[in-house]
């Protein structure tokens, strides 16, 4: 089964938009654990403009006290980043290659260019003990390319599916997403995917065989104003089970 993991940064953005701690992050993420979900995200961007580093630590704390939930860091890995992590030590750190002033990730790694130094920042983490993940557009040379920074798993960047999902070109970016979790998979490298992903688009790209994970968090979050954030939470688990 496709583990869950929230992201959580819409919360520390609500957070942030006040003085105050309210809504307080470790609340929302003990109501995750409490209504099923697997693991927890965050995304600390350098400006902590929802994510801070503090929650970090803080998440880091609540998962080391729980059996069998796990905490995934993401983010470009600045040396500020990098010590966060390496300290806090959660179980997988995906590495983005986001520019300070982007809104969102809008893309994966260029692993021609950037190989060397990814495999350097995956050999920290697993002296450390920590999973790592690299995200990455769905195209088979980069996966390839992957392969040469041992990175344990790759995160498919998953917006273009997102978007072309109901459309004309659905199905052919569907088979892009599929040809790349194989190929991924006939390396040995497990696949992780995340951005955009919904209720309405989950459960066809599920149907790619031994997705390790999906993160999602700014649906989930604008989906739970309407329903409520267990509620929501238990219709993902639902779409994710293997009966549905």
């Amino acid at each position: 089964m496709t583990k869950l993991s929230v992201n959580l940064n819409k919360i520390a953005l609500l957070r942030n938009s006040r003085d105050s701690d309210f809504p307080n992050l470790i609340d929302f993420a003990n109501l995750c654990v409490d209504a099923g979900v697997h693991g927890l995200t965050i995304h600390p961007r350098p400006d902590q403009r929802h994510a801070r580093y503090a929650d970090v630590y803080n998440l880091a704390a609540l998962v080391a006290e729980k059996n069998d939930i796990e905490l995934n860091i993401e983010g470009n890995p600045t040396d500020k980043f990098l010590q966060v992590v390496l300290e806090a030590r959660p179980t997988q750190c995906t590495l983005v290659p986001d520019d300070p002033n982007q809104l969102t990730s809008d893309h994966g790694w260029d692993i021609n260019k950037h190989g060397e130094r990814l495999k350097e920042i995956v050999g920290q983490l697993k002296e450390a003990g920590i999973r790592s993940s690299v995200f990455i557009d769905p195209d088979p040379e980069q996966i390839r390319l992957a392969l040469g920074t041992d990175t344990d798993r790759i995160e498919l960047y998953t917006e273009s599916y997102a978007r072309a999902f109901g459309g004309n070109n659905e199905q052919r970016i569907f088979e892009q997403f599929h040809e790349a979790a194989k190929v991924a998979q006939e390396l040995e490298i497990g696949v992780n995917a995340g951005h955009d992903l919904n209720q309405e688009n989950l459960a066809k790209f599920l149907t790619i065989h031994d997705i390790l994970e999906v993160s999602i968090g700014h649906a989930l979050t604008v989906e739970s104003l309407l329903s409520g954030f267990e509620k929501t939470i238990k219709n993902y688990l639902t779409i994710m089970s293997p009966n549905y």
